[in-house]
Formats: C-alpha cells, sequence, structure tokens
C-alpha cells in the first residue's frame, strides 16, 4: 500500500446521547467507506461526548458508552478501520481512551498517558494515567498510526515513545474548547512534535458546544516539515478525506482544504451565536425571551440570540419604570424593529407600587437607595421569570464581564436567566463587537444583514435607570479603566502594584479589587456563559466565596 486515505469527521456530539453520537459516527463511517477511505477518525470521548465531568464516573454510564462502542464497531465491521473515543473502565482503574474498531470488534485501544488540571479540566480526578500505548497498523502494509490522545501530544514524551515503537504517522483526537487566539498555540506545540518525530501528524478536533465550554474545531494535518497540508474550518461540522502517500522518506499528506480563519473579534461572535445555539438545541428549548432596556448589553444578547435561533424564536420585554427614558424606548424599539423579533411591553409601575405600600411600615423614616433600586430590578426579574414558566421560553440574561466581575448586578434581579452568552465580555468589547455586527454578516447568522444595533445606544453614555439622571460611572470607574485593571486582576492574576506600576490609581485599583472579592457569592449563583478567554468565570476562576485576603500591595 503506498496510498492511505483518512476521513477526518470534526463533529458535534452531545454529552450523554450515546445512542446519537455513534449514529454520526456511523454516518461518517458510511462516508467514508463510499469514497474509498481506509481509516474514519473521529474525536477524543465522542461517544459520550465531551466534557462528561462526574457523570463518567456514574458505572452505568460507562458500561453503556462501552456497549455502544461494541455495537458501532460490528455495524462497521465491513469496510474501513474506524478510531473513536470513549471512557473504558480496566478493572477499578477508568481511562479515557481511543478505540481502534476493525473487522467487526475492538482491535486495540489507546489510554490517555498525561491528564490536564487546568483551567476548565478536572481529568486527574476523574480519570486513571494510562500507560503510552505502541502504534496500530492500517492493512499489511498501510502506516502504522499513534495516537496521543488530545493533552498526550503538547508534551514530547508520548509522541516519541510512539514513533521510537514504529509510528509512522501520529492520529491526534481531541476535544480541545476555544478561547480567544489559542490556535496558534496549537499548531505551535503540534508543530513541534512533527520536527522532534519526523512524522506527519492529524490533529482532529470536535466542534459544538456544552454548557460554558465551545469547541470550535479548526483541524488540521502537518507533514514532516511542519508545512501544512489540511486546514478545516472553524466551528464547522465536516468530513474531508486526506490522501496520504508513501515516497522515499515516509508518508506525506497530499494538500487538501486550507481555510483561512476569521479575526479574533468574529470568532468570538461565532462562539456565542453557537453556544447558544447549542445550548438550546442540546437542552430541548426552541425560543428565548430577554428584558430589553434599551441599553448596548441587552441589544447585543437580542442580536446574538437572531443569530443563532432566528427572530421568530426571541421575545424581548420592555419593563419600563418612571426611570426609563423616552431615548431608550425609542432605542429598544429600534432593535426588535431591525431584527424583526417579537416585542412586549410590561410596566413594572403597578407590581414596584404594591411592594413599597408592603414594606412602608418597616421602611418608614429610612432614605430610598440602593434597596429600591433592587427592587426595581428584582421585580423584572420576577415578570420575566414568569413569562419564561408560562410560555415555555428560557430567559436570557445580559450581564457582561465588567459588571459580572464587580457585582454591578441585582442577584434575584437582572442576574435571573438560564444562559448569559456575553458573560465573558468585557464592556469595552462589547462596544467592538456592536460596531463588528452592523457591519457585517455571515451565513451562519440568522438574523438580517445590517444595523441591528441602533448607533444611539452605541454612543449614549451606559445607565442601569434605576434613579433620575444614573450613569454607571456613578457606581464605577470609566469602563476603559476598569476593563484595564479587571484584565490585570482577573485575566493574568497580576497585583495591585503591578496595576499601579501600569499608571493605575492605586485608590481605584484597591476599590475594583474590594468589589471582584465581594461579589464571589454573586458569581457563584449566575447563570452559564460562553467562555471565551482561558480565565472565565466559573471554572477557570475558582474563588472562595469567604475571603478575607487583600493584596496589600
Amino acid at each position: 500500500m503506498d496510498n492511505f486515505r483518512l476521513t477526518m469527521a470534526q463533529l458535534n456530539p452531545t454529552v450523554g446521547d450515546l445512542a446519537g453520537n455513534c449514529a454520526k459516527a456511523k454516518a461518517a463511517w458510511d462516508e467514508g467507506k463510499a469514497a474509498g477511505a481506509d481509516l474514519v477518525a473521529l474525536p477524543e470521548m465522542f461517544v459520550t461526548g465531551y466534557q462528561t465531568q462526574d457523570l463518567v464516573r456514574k458505572p452505568a454510564f460507562v458500561a453503556g458508552a462501552l456497549a455502544h462502542v461494541e455495537q458501532l464497531a460490528k455495524d462497521c465491521a465491513d469496510g474501513p478501520i474506524l478510531t473513536i473515543g470513549a471512557p473504558f473502565l480496566n478493572g477499578e482503574r477508568l481511562h479515557n481512551s481511543y478505540f481502534v474498531l476493525k473487522g467487526g470488534e475492538i482491535a486495540s485501544r489507546m489510554d490517555k498517558h498525561f491528564l490536564p488540571n487546568f483551567n476548565v479540566f478536572d481529568e486527574v480526578r476523574l480519570f486513571n494515567r494510562g500507560e503510552i500505548s505502541g502504534p496500530f497498523a492500517v492493512g499489511n502494509d498501510g502506516p502504522r498510526l499513534g495516537s496521543p490522545i488530545c493533552e498526550d501530544a503538547w508534551y514530547p514524551d508520548v509522541c516519541e515513545a510512539m514513533v521510537e515503537a514504529g509510528a509512522e504517522v501520529l492520529l491526534v483526537p481531541n476535544g480541545s474548547p476555544y478561547f480567544r487566539d489559542k490556535f496558534p498555540i496549537r499548531l505551535m506545540n503540534m508543530v513541534s512534535r512533527v520536527v522532534e518525530n519526523d512524522v506527519p501528524l492529524v490533529y482532529l478536533n470536535m466542534v459544538g458546544g456544552q454548557d460554558d465550554q465551545m469547541f470550535d474545531g479548526g483541524s488540521f494535518v502537518l507533514n514532516r516539515s511542519g508545512k501544512l497540508a489540511v486546514q478545516l474550518p472553524v466551528f464547522d461540522e465536516v468530513i474531508v478525506q486526506v490522501d496520504f502517500v508513501r515516497g522515499e522518506e515516509g508518508w506525506e499528506a497530499q494538500e487538501g482544504q486550507r481555510e483561512v480563519f476569521p479575526d479574533s473579534l468574529e470568532q468570538d461572535y461565532r462562539a456565542m451565536v453557537e453556544s447558544l445555539r447549542d445550548y438550546m438545541g442540546k437542552t430541548g428549548f426552541q425560543k428565548v425571551l430577554l428584558g430589553l432596556s434599551g441599553g448596548i448589553d441587552s441589544a447585543i444578547v437580542a442580536t446574538i440570540a437572531a443569530d443563532a435561533l432566528g427572530p421568530e424564536n426571541v421575545r424581548c420585554v420592555m419593563l419600563p419604570s418612571e426611570y426609563t427614558s423616552q431615548g431608550s424606548l425609542d432605542d429598544a424599539q429600534g432593535v426588535v424593529d431591525a431584527l424583526g423579533c417579537k416585542f412586549d411591553m410590561v410596566s413594572i409601575a403597578g407590581p414596584r407600587a404594591a411592594v413599597t405600600e408592603a414594606l412602608a411600615p418597616l421602611f418608614e423614616g429610612l432614605e430610598e437607595g440602593l434597596t429600591e433600586e433592587n427592587i426595581q430590578s428584582r421585580l423584572r426579574g420576577l415578570l420575566l421569570m414568569a413569562q419564561s414558566n408560562k410560555f415555555g421560553e428560557m430567559l436570557l440574561t445580559t450581564g457582561n464581564k465588567s459588571e459580572v466581575a464587580v457585582g454591578y448586578a441585582t442577584i434575584y434581579g437582572d442576574m435571573s436567566g438560564g444562559y448569559n452568552p456575553i458573560k465573558d465580555v468585557y464592556k469595552t468589547r462589547v462596544f467592538e463587537t456592536c460596531r463588528w455586527r452592523n457591519a457585517n454578516h455571515r451565513p451562519w447568522m440568522k438574523a438580517p444583514e445590517g444595523e441591528m444595533i441602533p448607533v444611539s445606544i452605541i454612543d449614549k453614555p451606559p445607565s442601569a435607570e434605576l434613579r433620575p439622571d444614573q450613569k454607571d460611572e456613578d457606581s464605577l470607574p470609566p469602563y476603559d479603566v476598569l476593563d484595564g485593571i479587571l484584565e490585570m486582576l482577573v485575566d493574568r492574576e497580576m497585583s495591585v502594584a503591578d496595576c499601579v506600576e501600569a499608571g493605575y490609581d492605586r485608590e481605584t485599583v484597591k476599590r475594583v479589587e474590594h468589589l471582584l472579592y465581594i461579589s464571589e457569592y454573586k458569581r457563584f449563583q449566575s447563570a452559564p456563559g460562553t467562555r471565551l478567554s482561558d480565565r472565565a468565570f466559573w471554572l477557570d476562576r475558582r474563588y472562595p466565596i469567604v475571603n478575607r485576603w487583600r493584596d496589600s500591595g
């Protein structure tokens, strides 16, 4: 055999849908068989979906996954080899494994050696480290393939051992979630493995949303020189045939599809759209609603939702009070007119009066302040959740990362909801995202092209409109200052002294640090949202709620 055809199946599994995931794998195998493939490859943990978290600790779940792998082997007996990821219980040791299915049975299995235990990964807690496996053969005279599983290829050891044992091509199955500008890091590491071992490498990643994580695909093939032979798109499900030819120096991939990636602003936006689309589809919801305030955050969330689900599946609700300006009413109307989604208005005046009357005997003689502002926000949350219950629409919450960080949000109020697409987007980037979406339209967007967020929303000073003439900057530093400080304290874990050295006022930095720490309890109870950075709130950054430490720098 001097020619070898590989089918790369960059597909989107659903956690727990063992039958559905295996049906996708079988369909990919059928397509590969029809194309004359010698081997069809699926990503890491594809049978169960990824990440499973503690679901994989249930023996019945692991046994069910293995039963589906065995059935898949029988269903794919007459044709190309199929490789696919699933958990495997070896006695009392649970492994993240990669199976080689050939001739109706499990021909061999690789167990993941390096278990990631950082950021969103917790595999040391869930799995046991496996021994480094040798390569497997494709036919009598085909290439010998080594399959380091995801993290195994980020260090030299596993790849080197597999090549020393005879591997001629490295096939790396991945469940690698998106964060901004991650692709160059992946590529650099895989080029290192290729150069070190002088063999081609296939990097196969899954796509699709799972809770807060978005798997972005972007699979690729490298030849021995580190030259890119194939580059698959980000975020799209694709099945592609890659041909290898054996030459005097070994196997070489023939050049094929070469996608050019969009910039990080577009990739972030796509991740928000696709993660919401998958979160809805995989949980069984079809429609959403959100409170549309006339501000920039709710406007971009409405646009993301319309792009993800179609405007006909999005309902925006304005909940005005006496502090709601005519400009906000007009701006909200401008958003729904542009998007073409449903729009309702429910005044909070009556409920607010009732609550004020009920509390009047207790609050008599006390000044109005934050309590009364939060009552307004909580009434809006109550009214929106009532509609969610009544109409079966999932409520989206709309707080950006700047607000989430410093607690500029009301728990059980505007934080109410099932998902938050902009949870990992700082306010300054919200503005950039709105301008980008107004100027760009892509085939994967279901809302119309053109200006979806009126310029008047982008240009006006942000305000919660909970008291007369309120502006966000009455309570917070200007957003460019706040976001600069937060990026240092949160995303880079830098010190107060580092922030001051960078030019920020020490008193302002200490105030932001204080707000960051005392708001932990709110984040602990907040809705999940799209992870766009490698320091998103939840699994990337796990801080105690009770915490008296402060940086004295």
